[in-house]
């Protein structure tokens, strides 16, 4: 096995071009359990851990969040809690704090898996995911265009990621995950919710419930309807019990999941319906809370 350690990014996108079935490390939260149950043995690792512009973060004059692949979780829970709400309290629920030290939300695209805990709020947040090679240069990939299948995602073979491009939240977004226990544990599955009052929109991201993370489409539409023709996104009046009951019923419906060892597809449809249903609750009344601290 090549172990390859460019020191700069363009040396990072040559190694991957000249390897294209290379295995990328940084944190290795993913890659070395692999490697050690021998589940995967690439030809090549490339080390990404000497590259700069994978470890920091810049607020752009959008303010757009770019936030380097390699960031660590740690580092987005002390520093960017109130830009990126939804994915802090994801961070929080990643691992132990070992593996928050280490592991990033670029690891987390790379690996693709549906269970990744940074992917319902990223999705929820509408972001984009830098990536580049050495031939075409550099592109963004929407990240409801991101996830392709089961572990696999939208990056060509001779392809990095340098970035993920989240704009800074504007309104309450929220995150819940089921599991034996809060954190270091795999998701039975999750849910992240954002609001967006400037589009009048609700965004959704549903985890490890489906082949890969999704929105849950029908169940945005509807709230997004409720809210308009309510006029709620400007009197910020109290949401009926039954709108938050029809939302989780939309969520649950938008997921396919199946039965495995850490919970049945029925309980996770189940599970998804509550998480729904809490979040909307949660993030709305915060929403309220807002206006009332305003006026």
């Amino acid at each position: 096995m090549e172990f390859l350690r460019p020191a700069t990014w363009d040396e990072a996108l040559a190694a991957k071009a000249e390897y294209p079935t290379a295995v990328p490390i940084a944190g290795g939260t993913d890659v070395m359990v692999d490697l050690n149950f021998d589940r995967h043995r690439p030809a090549a690792l490339i080390d990404l851990n000497r590259i700069p512009e994978l470890h920091t973060w810049e607020i752009g004059a959008d303010e757009v969040v770019h936030l380097g692949a390699s960031v660590p979780y740690t580092r987005i829970i002390d520093h960017l809690t109130d830009r990126l709400p939804g994915l802090s309290l994801a961070s929080h629920t990643v691992g132990s704090p070992q593996i928050r030290n280490r592991g990033s939300v670029g690891g987390n695209l790379g690996a693709a898996s549906p269970a990744g805990d940074a992917h319902p709020p990223l999705l929820a947040s509408g972001c984009q995911v830098e990536v580049a090679s050495a031939a075409r240069g550099a592109r963004l990939i929407p990240i409801d265009e991101f996830y392709l299948g089961v572990k696999r995602n939208a990056l060509q073979p001779d392809e990095l990621i340098l970035a993920v491009h989240i704009p800074s939240a504007t309104a309450p977004q929220q995150f819940a995950k089921i599991g034996t226990r809060n954190a270091m544990v795999i998701a039975v599955c999750s849910f992240g919710i954002a609001l967006h009052p400037e589009a009048g929109t609700v965004r959704t991201g549903i985890g490890s419930a489906a082949p890969t993370p999704r929105r849950a489409t029908a169940a945005e539409e509807f709230i997004a309807a409720e809210l308009a023709d309510s006029g709620r996104w400007t009197s910020r009046a109290e949401l009926a019990a039954s709108t938050a009951e029809r939302f989780g019923e939309l969520v649950a419906e938008a997921a396919s999941p199946i039965d495995d060892v850490r919970g049945s597809a029925a309980y996770r449809r189940h599970a998804l319906s509550v998480m729904a249903r809490r979040t909307l609750t949660w993030t709305w009344d915060d929403y309220r809370a807002a206006g009332r601290a305003a006026a």
